[in-house]
């Protein structure tokens, strides 16, 4: 199969944003299958914005995004359209963005366990002042990537929905298919994950 990106969804025409979901894949369900590229331009913003979250190198999110889009036009008669279109299609992004997680995972007592000059300097004003520690955002960001990046598949997945897109575990549980109490046990084994790779960074000193 072709790869199925949009080259630039601001070229959407009129008429993609005119017609309902529903409809497109009624007509897609119908023979009319190249309509599936008003899907994929309609919702390929969002999906990259999700990849995103779990991988880096430029490739490796478009291949992600690709292979959503292949398990949605796999399982597009899976729709029954008893919950939104939207709602089913990131219930796949997330279990494969999970997938890709748990092929590439890697070994966390890498290089990574020490902080930067720049991260510990963040952190020293972050200690010394935490109303100014907004003074170098990236610094903190990179040492949540950091962070995040040594976490078990599961963890980071957890964490991503639950702190960094503030889900429910309600929603959790929907997107990932746990239930709602093994959601509750992953969360908590997580956070303590997190704080067992810090204090290997050397950042619990800071907080």
């Amino acid at each position: 199969m072709a790869r199925l990106l949009c080259p630039d969804p601001r070229e959407i025409v009129a008429a993609f944003m005119d017609s309902s979901d529903a409809s497109v894949i009624a007509a897609i369900r119908a023979g009319e299958t190249g309509r599936f590229e008003e899907l994929v331009c309609r919702y390929q913003p969002r999906l990259f914005a999700t990849a995103r979250r779990y991988a880096r190198r430029q490739d490796e999110i478009e291949d992600i995004v690709q292979q959503i889009f292949v398990k949605v036009f796999q399982n597009l008669d899976s729709w029954r359209g008893d919950a939104p279109f939207e709602h089913w299609i990131m219930r796949i992004a997330v279990r494969v963005c999970y997938d890709a997680l748990r092929v590439h995972q890697r070994n966390r007592e890498d290089s990574m366990t020490q902080l930067s000059p720049e991260e510990s300097d963040w952190l020293e004003h972050h200690a010394a002042a935490p109303d100014s520690s907004g003074i170098d955002a990236e610094a903190a960001r990179s040492l949540v990537a950091r962070a995040f990046e040594q976490l078990a598949p599961a963890s980071r997945l957890i964490l991503t929905l639950l702190e960094l897109e503030d889900r429910s575990v309600k929603e959790i549980s929907a997107l990932t298919g746990w239930s709602m109490p093994l959601v509750k046990v992953r969360a908590f084994r997580a956070r303590a994950e997190m704080r067992r790779i810090l204090s290997r960074m050397g950042v619990e000193k800071y907080l």
